[in-house]
């Protein structure tokens, strides 16, 4: 009886043992989902799809992650918010300042004229990042990296008058992004803005309700705009990066090798961006020229006169929204640019 009762023991403590292995084998395998703007086959989408690969690669399996192209889990705001709530895990996009406009500073107009000083200001590390990082975290998201994009520049159906003087008034409605740092510097820029929602864009070009967009770059203009475009000008308005980032709730439950895993991949991304970048936006102002498209670019000193103009009208209306502190940050960083 006593052999017996050893025995059950043994038994009860192996299936013990089992059922904590089959449970921990289980806890550590993922099904997980990434949602990008791009189609299939651009640029942004073969990086995720290399960033996937390599994470189900290096984690042997464990870290399955389905891409969503396209928006197609819903505008990049709105997922956003999911992604801190944890309906979705993953997102590489730009970010909306909807919860926080703080968030405006990603986007300050003229924060940096050319790629050597966006890689000092925003490469992850640096002043703008860690001023991001900060802000995503009190919306419950982690930011891992982010992927540089392009400067921004305007898409229109006609040519202004006097496009290099932004005193001119041009007369003339461009669709800017429902982001007040857009509108002011449309408005600085000479133009009138009009806020319409990203999906609208194309038909309010093509019906003339509006004269031409801003708030994109020159890949952005040819993978969506070619067809109701005729110019683009190169004002260089802005730096856009998208940024890499999931639900800090999920990533505070990961093992530390799995975190150091998706921090080292994402890293890796935005190198890999970094190093392609500058030759990508010439890449793609060649392929809007080829459509037809008459790319005008602007001299240092007219960049010069803009980023004057935006820095003087539109960064102290953006210190109430941005904050003092968080500019002097900026400025500080800037002084020797």
């Amino acid at each position: 009886m006593k052999k017996l009762l050893n025995v059950l023991v043994i038994v009860i403590i192996v299936i013990s043992l089992f059922s904590i292995f089959v449970n921990a084998a289980k806890a550590t395998n993922y099904q997980w989902k990434i949602q990008h703007l791009r189609p299939i086959g651009t640029a942004i989408d073969k990086d995720v799809n290399w960033l996937v690969d390599e994470i189900k690669e290096r984690s042997n399996g464990r870290i399955n992650i389905t891409i969503y192209p396209a928006s197609q889990l819903g505008d990049y705001g709105v997922v956003q918010e999911r992604v801190g709530m944890g309906d979705v895990e993953m997102q590489l996009a730009c970010l909306s300042p909807a919860m926080n406009k703080k968030i405006l500073i990603m986007v300050l107009p003229y924060i940096v004229s050319n790629w050597e000083e966006a890689r000092k200001l925003y490469g992850t590390g640096n002043v703008v990042s860690n001023i991001l990082a900060d802000l995503l975290e009190e919306q419950n998201i982690k930011l891992i990296s982010e992927w540089p994009f392009s400067f921004g520049g305007i898409g229109l159906k006609k040519l202004p008058p006097e496009p290099a003087d932004p005193d001119v008034p041009k007369k003339m409605k461009l669709r800017s992004p429902p982001i007040r740092s857009f509108e002011l510097v449309t408005k600085a820029l000479g133009y009138q803005a009009t806020t319409i929602p990203f999906s609208d864009a194309f038909t309010a070009l093509q019906t003339g309700i509006v004269d031409g967009i801003i708030g994109s770059g020159p890949e952005g203009y040819y993978s969506m705009f070619r067809d109701v475009i005729n110019y683009y000008l190169g004002s260089n308005d802005n730096f856009q990066a998208w940024y890499f980032y999931m639900n800090l709730d999920l990533w505070n439950s990961l093992s530390e090798e799995d975190q150091q895993l998706i921090q080292k991949l994402g890293l890796e991304l935005e190198e890999k961006r970094f190093a392609v970048a500058e030759e990508d936006e010439k890449y793609n102002l060649q392929r809007l020229r080829d459509y037809g498209i008459e790319v005008i670019t602007f001299t240092d000193e007219e960049l010069g006169r803009f980023a004057k103009k935006a820095r003087e009208d539109i960064w102290p209306l953006l210190k109430e929204d941005i904050g003092q502190e968080l500019v002097n940050e900026i400025l500080v960083e800037t002084k020797n640019f």
